[in-house]
């Protein structure tokens, strides 16, 4: 009996042996590992109003796993796991793009730079024929084919000696030549590029366009702009499809490069929308895109996308709802207002409001259309008399409940006025912003527009003072992609002169971040999956080499973007 006893007791002492192994092997044996740990550097999680940091964040099959404290994230290291040391370096959400046109990156190397400084060299005549014969040169495009530029500013022009087809004519006999206005609205082109779209004398100037024409004669001579430039963009020319689907990489990493995660495709015809979904289904896209189709595609594009396609991606494409153009720009002077412009209209006009791109009555049944599809709608409207006819426009289009969540979304809205903001509230409607305008255009607005009105473009301030949630865009390729830079135009307003543009309205680096990430992710119904670094949520990272929140305001447009991960994987790497 005694031997019997010690032999249990010795067998219970060994099994409890073994099992305190076996709970110690447990614990060294993670069963959920992270892909990668990143720490050593601030880690701003976007989440709150007010700037929060964590130690360190795990990531794993494309998304967040943990965020928190670097000794609670080592639990999830395993023998795979990446340590990933930030070496001072500052991580946060992947930037998202609010509104930019993302298939105009594809043509950006095949087009000359005719954007004034310091973007280019279009700031004379004499700068603009350089850079487009520079191009011919450097493609080596022959007699006969077009050339192309992009980002001519009129108001950046000296003396007030404006681009004309003369001009285009001498430089260029034996070609057909475009050049873009910065707006995106309109175009100068030379006598044989106005031949190949039967522009001539005889062409009428319809309701909502612009045409410039030769003093003293009907002959087109300078800017065609608005609706009498939305058939010329139409037909223009475009690589083959082929071509532009090897573009996509190119054109992604220009986003890559500023952070961006999530891109806009803003004002996208039909043929566009066809090409992103075959670039998507071959697994070309690694960033998202997100499609706003024009209200000009719908019969079209319903027959093919009807509207339970919309709001659901496919290999990083989202259809995301419909863009409606109401007016044009307030640089080209074709934005629509409720008082005159100080120097008149593009074309002389004189007590010159500008023009909507159609009545009041049919923007009301192109939202009604819109919404009754249960589709979102993202308005182009720049002027107040603009913003004043898409308030209208949704409180007829929203079957007597304006108060929906619909995230209906104002694209620019520059010169919204306070009542308006009120409205925008009221309404659920996003404002979304575009405060490069006061270092690109301050200038011009001031001179067409004066400085109180100027001084008030893109009130991100009363905006969010008020508890609306305003996003911030760059409109590229009006302006670059640089992420960077509309914070810092957010926060400082200062202008090409160094002059500061409503100093009432600048907000927080914090609050300019929230724009591009959190604000952003909700203009989307997209926020329980981006916008903030928080478990479960995807793995869409950019790490800067400083914090925009600890620098000098001034230096925030200097940052660099050190890398960008999109769901765990990185996309770009600063060499």
């Amino acid at each position: 009996m005694l031997i019997n006893f010690k032999y249990n007791k010795m067998r219970s002492k060994l099994s409890l042996l073994l099992l305190f192994i076996a709970l110690v092997s447990c614990k060294d044996k993670i069963t959920n590992p992270a892909d990668a740990i990143y720490f050593g550097g601030d880690i701003i999680t976007m989440e709150g109003n007010e700037a929060k940091y964590a130690e360190a964040l795990a990531v794993k099959d494309g998304k967040i796993l943990f965020v928190g404290s670097k000794v609670e994230a080592e639990k999830f290291q395993g023998d795979e796991t990446e340590m990933k040391n930030l070496e001072g370096k500052t991580l946060l959400p992947g930037f998202i793009d609010p509104h930019s046109h993302f298939m105009s990156s594809l043509a950006m190397n095949s087009q000359a730079n005719c954007q004034p400084a310091p973007a280019g060299q279009g700031n004379s005549v004499e700068g603009i024929v350089n850079s487009l014969q520079k191009l011919q040169a450097d493609k080596k495009i022959p007699d006969g084919e077009m050339i192309m530029g992009y980002g001519y500013d009129d108001n950046a022009m000296p003396n007030g000696v404006l681009l004309n087809r003369d001009d285009l004519d001498k430089a260029f006999p034996n070609n057909p030549v475009m050049v873009i206005h910065v707006s995106m609205h309109g175009v100068v082109m030379n006598s044989k590029a106005m031949a190949l779209y039967n522009i001539n004398d005889k062409t009428p100037t319809v309701p909502g366009g612009i045409i410039v024409r030769k003093p003293g004669t009907n002959e087109p001579y300078g800017l065609i702009m608005e609706m009498s430039y939305l058939p010329i963009f139409a037909a223009m020319p475009k690589p083959s499809v082929e071509t532009q689907l090897s573009q996509l990489k190119e054109g992604q990493m220009l986003y890559a490069e500023a952070g961006v995660t999530t891109a806009q495709e803003g004002a996208t015809h039909m043929g566009e929308v066809s090409l992103l979904e075959r670039g998507a289904k071959e697994n070309k896209l690694f960033i998202d895109v997100i499609s706003y189709p024009m209200f000009t595609e719908m019969d079209t594009l319903f027959k093919v996308y009807p509207p339970k396609d919309f709001g659901k991606y496919n290999n990083h494409f989202k259809l995301g709802g419909i863009k409606i153009t109401i007016d044009g720009s307030p640089q080209g002077r074709t934005a629509f207002f409720t008082t005159p412009y100080l120097t008149g209209g593009p074309g002389g006009e004189k007590n010159w409001y500008g023009e909507p791109s159609f009545s009041q009555d049919e923007a009301n049944q192109l939202l009604k259309r819109i919404y009754d599809a249960g589709l979102q709608s993202t308005f182009h409207a720049n002027g107040d008399a603009a913003i004043d006819m898409c308030i209208k426009a949704h409180e007829f289009a929203s079957a007597e409940n304006p108060t929906k969540d619909r995230r209906t979304t104002i694209i620019h809205g520059q010169f919204s006025r306070e009542d308006q903001l009120d409205k925008f509230l009221e309404y659920k409607i996003i404002p979304s912003f575009y405060t490069e305008h006061t270092y690109f255009f301050a200038d011009t607005h001031i001179k067409n527009r004066g400085l109180e009105q100027a001084s008030f473009i893109s009130p991100m301030k009363m905006a969010i003072t008020k508890g609306l949630r305003p996003t911030n865009h760059t409109d590229f390729n009006v302006v670059p992609i640089d992420q960077m830079f509309v914070i810092w135009s957010a926060v400082n307003r200062i202008s090409r002169n160094g002059i500061v543009i409503g100093a009432d309205e600048r907000i927080s680096p914090y609050e300019a971040l929230q724009a591009i990430t959190t604000n952003a992710a909700y203009q989307y119904f997209e926020e329980n999956s981006k916008g903030s670094l928080k478990e479960g949520k995807l793995a869409d990272l950019v790490i800067l080499d400083k914090n925009p929140i600890k620098v000098d305001v001034m230096v925030i447009k200097d940052i660099k973007v050190f890398e960008t991960i999109k769901e765990g994987k990185t996309i770009y790497k600063k060499k």
